[in-house]
């Protein structure tokens, strides 16, 4: 979830005969191209991001891990992906947008498949930090590419697209818990990587021929650097990096609580998993019409206090009915608090500021994901364990939602 909106606004613009012919094409074509696209944050965060949770607690057993060097794997993931999201418009402009794309996301599958090869802590480390910065790639790129297909057609065209694509995010999700938690058990934490490599491989066989019906975009650089300065959005920016640590600790973790804590079977937890995924994939469009319609931080807030709820749950309702509501609420505003923060750069900001702001976003969030899963790792190692590190997490989602609440509106 991680460095989501830069993408459709920050890189790209088709050039005007390409923008014809994507608003000539048969709607319904449109969003299966985009659907082709939204393999790669199925591959990205569905499953070399997301799916760490699932594969981690038989990682840690068997290679005598603490909380703390399980946490520092999902950072090496932040990094990497934070990386790789700074350079793509790099790579696009240096080789074009169709080819790096292809090349990231091919690039992320084998290294997730690769995943299940090492057993050296620094190598699995490295391993993770190339698997973001590859999927950092292609995911930037890739919304790039999905903005070019959704050209054309009326106001609700580019929501709509834009919901598509994300929405991978959820679908890899859901397909990870269909397959790695059986693989887990039958084969260790190896059989996992490759589930979870063969997974990928099938995603990037889906992606590549939505390509051919995609237009090239032209990379272009904001119009006025000086539009854009950070003041009027810091209580946001503070927020959204603190949502991006607290969300991350939730997801790194949550597997190894319910496992230890209730005695997840690999069933409940693929249907745990499943749950999650799926309320991924309806939030992303039913939270749209709502933040529209709110203001200033109250959009952050909204979701911010969903997603503390969700983690609430899973600590003072420590059933499976309490996990199970937890892992749907929590699903619901993850990646809902994206699109509240890029909806509100993009109405107090003119458009040529959009890619500015929207970055600087992009870095307090992806900070966030950097810190969070070490702290909460190192936090779970101590005698409380890993439900010390999930009211971590709801410590640090009620700061983000306080300082969302001091946020205003402004018009450009």
């Amino acid at each position: 979830m991680a460095v989501f909106e830069t993408t459709p606004q920050a890189v790209v613009t088709p050039e005007p005969r390409e923008r014809t012919q994507a608003a000539a094409a048969d709607a319904m074509t449109s969003l299966w191209v985009v659907a082709g696209l939204a393999m790669a944050p199925a591959v990205a965060l569905g499953f070399g991001r997301f799916a760490y949770a699932l594969v981690l607690p038989a990682m840690r057993d068997d290679l005598g891990w603490s909380y703390a060097d399980a946490g520092a794997m999902g950072t090496a993931n932040a990094i990497g992906y934070l990386g790789g999201a700074i350079v793509a418009v790099w790579f696009a402009n240096r080789f074009g947008a169709k080819r790096a794309f292809a090349a990231a996301l091919i690039a992320a599958a084998l290294s997730i498949a690769a995943t299940a090869l090492p057993s050296g802590y620094w190598s699995q480390g490295a391993l993770r930090v190339f698997t973001g910065l590859a999927s950092g790639v292609a995911f930037v790129i890739g919304g790039a590419l999905a903005a070019a297909a959704g050209s054309g057609g009326g106001a609700a065209r580019a929501p709509t697209v834009l919901g598509v694509y994300v929405g991978g995010v959820g679908a890899g999700v859901a397909l990870s818990a269909a397959i790695v938690p059986f693989m887990i058990h039958e084969f260790g934490w190896r059989g996992g990587w490759i589930g979870l490599g063969g997974l990928s491989v099938i995603a990037v066989l889906l992606a590549i021929p939505a390509l051919r019906h995609t237009p090239e975009p032209t990379t272009r650089r904001p119009g006025d650097a000086a539009a854009f300065r950070i003041r009027p959005v810091l209580f946001e920016t503070i927020g959204y990096g603190l949502v991006g640590a607290g969300y991350i600790a939730y997801a790194t973790f949550v597997i190894a609580h319910l496992r230890r804590e209730l005695a997840f079977s690999p069933f409940e937890v693929s249907a745990f998993w499943t749950a999650l995924g799926l309320s991924i994939v309806a939030s992303t469009f039913l939270w749209a019409p709502i933040l529209g319609r709110l203001r200033g931080g109250f959009g952050l807030v909204a979701t911010g206090g969903v997603m503390t709820a969700g983690v609430l749950l899973v600590l003072l309702e420590p059933t499976r009915v309490g996990a199970f509501a937890s892992a749907v609420l929590f699903g619901a505003a993850s990646i809902a608090s994206v699109t509240a923060v890029t909806t509100l750069a993009r109405r107090m900001y003119p458009p040529d500021a959009w890619t500015a702001a929207i970055g600087a976003l992009t870095v307090a969030f992806g900070t966030g994901q950097i810190v969070g899963p070490v702290l909460s790792g190192i936090v779970s190692d101590g005698p409380q364990g890993l439900a010390a590190g999930l009211w971590l997490s709801v410590w640090i989602l009620a700061a983000a939602i306080l300082a969302a609440l001091f946020q205003r509106e402004a018009k450009p």
